[in-house]
């Protein structure tokens, strides 16, 4: 990890650079789906007068978001045919990605979901399917094309593009389903997905260290070959193809970390798990609160996401400037401390400035947390199984702070807004330890790195030629 800080002009520059402007416009397309099944089509599916408790089966349709890690060793090894000899494996990926996107945003537009419910469902699964794989293939994307010192600014313009991305599917989509229909709405969601497909048609395939031939014949998978070659010859190949698509990757991870393997494990798991576990009750606080929905939505969507863009680009900046080591500690305080702030706004009452200050708080602490992290999730990715690795670490980064926030509503009956905050705030402390140590730890494990190639390079330059 960085030692000595950078200058700011040298830290500023580096958002200038053409891997770091590509994320902005993939950010978009990866947070512009992501409302269109959610919240914005609930809201047509209400609005058309489809039953309630029909709407809450389509809360399930996020699900597929949850268990990506599934279909991410086919994404990550299977080249598809025509698009792959063309766009190459991580383009086309992206590109059938974002088709399915627009043929499932296409085909809800035409649809009226009273009538057509099971129809709709088909076509929000589609599309979230598609949102899903897109989201692999750009996280593998990100790592593999751009230096490990600049993730953290990709990182940021990738947060920033996909809020935009949000605020256009949410905001937008209702102005325009106000203004002429859900029909017309939807279709120029469709269009818009047309910014990502542009994208990958313009930007160049990034370069993999190790091809797939190389990796299928990695020691696991030779010695599988070698200790079952009485086998039918396809029972040979899936075997194989299996062992260097799921094996591969965890042992990858377990054999370039050690022991530490475990630790960084838990550290994912815990890392945001105070901000995670809280969101559940923001908004019933608000509205406890007797804040009105107008001041909801002004302060919290609106003002709201732009600390949060603000925080990513503070985030990215800074890492750049000290390092990702620093950076992961600032980020594990931030989330736990802001979680304060709604403590003391729960026991203050119905006061503006107060909610604003919260929301600034929570806002940047989140944005700046998101982009580090994102940024050191990516250093700890082999670039021979990218997809697979990083959608392994993202599905681990909210398991444990989903569950437990499930038991959120719980402890508000029992004690209160202000001590289940105080309490969030509290589980964020063995993340800012672990960060700590881990700073520690994987600072003398770079510096022994470090120190036995200067050691293999004196012994090479002292070998007789």
């Amino acid at each position: 990890m960085q030692s000595e800080p950078r200058d700011w002009l040298t830290s500023v520059r580096v958002y200038f650079s053409a891997p770091v402007v590509t994320l902005l416009f993939l950010g978009f397309s990866a947070g512009l789906p992501y409302l269109l099944v959610f919240s914005t089509l609930t809201a047509w599916l209400e609005d058309s007068g489809v039953d309630v408790a029909a709407i809450g089966f389509f809360s399930w349709v996020g699900m597929l978001y949850s268990v990506k890690l599934f279909w991410a060793p086919i994404v990550d090894r299977v080249r598809l045919p025509l698009l792959g000899r063309l766009l190459g494996q991580r383009r086309s990926w992206m590109l059938l990605g974002q088709l399915l996107i627009a043929g499932g945003l296409f085909g809800l537009s035409g649809l009226d979901p009273a009538g057509h419910l099971p129809v709709v469902a088909a076509f929000a699964l589609l599309t979230a399917f598609g949102a899903a794989t897109q989201d692999i293939v750009i996280d593998a994307y990100r790592i593999e094309t751009g230096a490990p010192d600049i993730q953290a600014a990709m990182a940021s313009t990738y947060i920033i593009g996909y809020r935009i991305g949000i605020v256009m599917a949410g905001a937008g989509a209702l102005y325009i389903a106000d203004a002429a229909s859900w029909s017309l709405a939807y279709l120029s969601m469709a269009a818009l997905v047309g910014i990502g497909m542009l994208t990958v048609l313009i930007r160049p395939e990034p370069p993999r260290r190790q091809s797939v031939n190389r990796v299928l014949f990695s020691p696991r998978v030779r010695h599988f070959l070698g200790a079952s070659r009485q086998r039918p010859h396809w029972q040979r190949r899936t075997g194989a193809w299996l062992l260097a698509a799921v094996v591969c990757p965890i042992g990858d991870f377990f054999q370039r970390y050690g022991k530490l393997a475990l630790a960084l494990l838990l550290f994912i798991g815990i890392y945001r798990i105070s901000d995670i576990a809280m969101a559940a009750m923001a908004n019933p606080l608000y509205l406890s609160l007797g804040f009105s929905k107008s001041d909801i939505a002004s302060v919290t969507k609106v003002f709201g996401v732009l600390m949060t863009i603000g925080g990513g680009l503070l985030g990215g900046l800074l890492v750049v400037r000290y390092g990702l080591g620093r950076m992961l500690v600032v980020g594990a305080l931030g989330v736990a401390l802001t979680n304060l702030l709604f403590a003391l706004l729960a026991v203050s009452g119905n006061e503006l400035w107060l909610l604003i200050a919260t929301i600034t708080g929570d806002n940047l602490a989140n944005g700046l947390a998101s982009t580090v992290f994102i940024a050191f999730l990516s250093s700890l990715t082999s670039r021979a199984y990218t997809a697979t690795q990083y959608a392994l670490f993202s599905s681990l980064m909210t398991l444990p702070g989903k569950f437990i926030g499930g038991f959120s509503g719980l402890v508000v009956a029992d004690f209160g807004y202000a001590s289940f905050f105080v309490v969030s705030a509290f589980l964020g402390i063995p993340a800012v330890a672990l960060a700590i140590w881990l700073k520690r730890r994987l600072n003398a494990l770079e510096a022994d790195a470090e120190a036995a190639s200067s050691s293999a390079t004196t012994d090479n330059a002292r070998a007789p030629g």
